[in-house]
C-alpha cells in the first residue's frame, strides 16, 4: 500500500489494521477519502480567495489569505470527516438516511459558503466589467445630486447669470445684425431698412452711433457675466462641485482592484441583469450551475457513503464495536463484583476489630 493511498485511507477516517483483512475493499475507501480530501482543497481556496479580498491592500495580504485558507480547508476537511464517520452502516438505510439528513444539510449550506469565492474567481473578468460601469455610475449619480442641490441653493446668482448670459448674447446678436446694415447703407445695398445710396449719410451715421453704444454696453454685460461666472465657479469650489472629476480607466482599474468581497458579490449578483433590466437567463444558470456543482462535491462524501452497500469491513467494524462494547461492560461487573467483595472483606475486618475491642473490655474489668 503506497503512501498516497495511506494517506487518502486516513482521509476515510478507516482503520487500516481491519482494512487489510480486505483488499477487495481498498479502492472504495480511497476513493471516499481522496473525495474528503479534494473537498477540503476546494474550501482551503475558496476561503484564502475570499480573505485575499478581505486583506487586500495590506502588506500581508497573501500571507494572511494563505494562512486563513488553510485553516478553513483544514476545518472542512475535519468537518467532512467526521461526518463520513459518524454514519453507521450496520443500521437499515432509512435509519442511516435520517442519520445523514442533518449532515446532508451542512454539506449543503458549506457547499454554499464555500462555492461563493470560487465563483467571483472564475467570473472575475465579467466582474470587473460590472464594477467599472458601476463606479461610473456612481460617480455620475454624485456630480448630478451636488449639481441639484448647488441650483437650488444658488438659484438666485443662477438665474442672474442665465439673464445676464441671455441679454448678452441677445445684444451681440442684434449687434452683428446692425452692423451688416450699416454695411449694406454705406455700400448702397437696396434693402427695405436701407435707402441703397453709396456713401455715408446721415442714417449711416445715426445707425454707427447706436453701434457704438450698443458695444459700450455689451462690453459692460460681457463684464458682468465674466464677475459672476467667476463668483459661482468659487461657489462650485466651495461647495466641492469642481473637484468631481470623471474617473480614468487607470483610476477605475486601480477602484476595481481595491474593490473587496462584498462588492464583488453583489457585481456577480448583477451579472445576470442586463441594461435594460431583464434577467440575463444564460448568466443566471450558469452562475447556479457553477454553486450546485460546489454544493454537490461537498455532499459527495456522504452520499458515497450511503450509497456504498455493507461490505465486509463495515461487518468487521460493527463485530468489533460488539466486542469492544461487551468488554467494556464486563470490566464494569468485575470491577463491579471486586467491589462487593471488598465490601464483604471490609464488613468482616470491621466486626474483627470490634469484637477484639471488646474482649479488651471484658479482660480490663476481670
Amino acid at each position: 500500500m503506497n503512501r498516497i493511498n495511506h494517506f487518502f485511507l486516513y482521509c476515510a477516517g478507516v482503520h487500516e489494521e481491519t482494512l487489510k483483512k480486505y483488499p477487495q475493499e481498498h479502492n472504495k475507501y480511497v476513493a471516499i477519502g481522496a473525495t474528503i480530501f479534494f473537498t477540503g482543497l476546494f474550501a482551503a481556496m475558496s476561503g484564502g480567495y475570499a480573505m485575499y479580498f478581505v486583506f487586500s491592500g495590506t502588506n500581508l495580504d497573501w500571507l494572511l489569505a494563505i494562512v486563513f485558507g488553510i485553516i478553513w480547508g483544514l476545518m472542512i476537511f475535519n468537518m467532512d470527516r467526521y461526518i463520513v464517520l459518524s454514519i453507521n452502516k450496520s443500521k437499515t438505510g432509512g435509519f442511516q438516511f435520517l442519520q445523514a439528513f442533518p449532515r446532508i444539510l451542512l454539506a449543503i449550506l458549506i457547499g454554499i459558503v464555500i462555492s461563493r469565492p470560487l465563483e467571483l474567481k472564475i467570473f472575475d473578468k465579467e466582474i470587473r466589467e460590472n464594477l467599472k460601469t458601476t463606479y461610473i455610475a456612481n460617480e455620475r449619480a454624485k456630480t448630478d445630486s451636488l449639481n441639484i442641490i448647488f441650483n437650488k441653493k444658488y438659484a438666485f446668482e443662477l438665474n442672474q447669470l442665465k439673464a445676464l448670459t441671455t441679454e448678452r448674447d441677445s445684444l451681440d446678436a442684434n449687434i452683428k445684425a446692425d452692423r451688416q446694415k450699416l454695411n449694406y447703407e454705406i455700400f448702397g445695398n437696396k434693402t427695405t431698412e436701407t435707402s441703397g445710396v453709396v456713401g455715408y449719410g446721415p442714417y449711416a451715421k445715426r445707425k454707427e452711433l447706436e453701434l457704438e453704444r450698443s458695444s459700450v454696453y455689451l462690453d459692460s454685460l460681457r463684464s458682468k457675466v465674466s464677475v459672476k461666472e467667476s463668483v459661482i465657479r468659487d461657489k462650485q469650489k466651495v461647495e466641492g462641485i469642481l473637484n468631481q472629476k470623471g474617473l480614468s480607466n487607470a483610476s477605475l482599474d486601480s477602484a476595481v482592484n481595491l474593490a473587496g468581497f462584498a462588492d464583488r458579490n453583489s457585481a456577480l449578483g448583477n451579472l445576470k441583469v442586463k441594461a435594460n433590466g431583464k434577467v440575463d437567463q444564460a448568466t443566471e444558470n450558469a452562475v447556479h450551475f457553477i454553486g450546485l456543482l460546489f454544493i454537490f462535491l461537498e455532499c459527495l462524501p456522504v452520499f458515497v457513503k450511503l450509497l456504498s452497500g455493507r461490505d465486509a469491513y463495515d461487518r468487521a467494524i460493527r463485530n468489533q464495536r460488539i466486542i469492544d462494547e461487551y468488554e467494556a461492560d464486563a470490566s464494569i461487573d468485575t470491577e463491579k463484583a471486586a467491589i462487593d467483595h471488598l465490601k464483604d472483606a471490609a464488613i468482616d475486618i470491621s466486626i474483627n476489630k470490634r469484637l477484639k475491642k471488646m474482649n479488651e473490655g471484658i479482660e480490663e474489668e476481670v
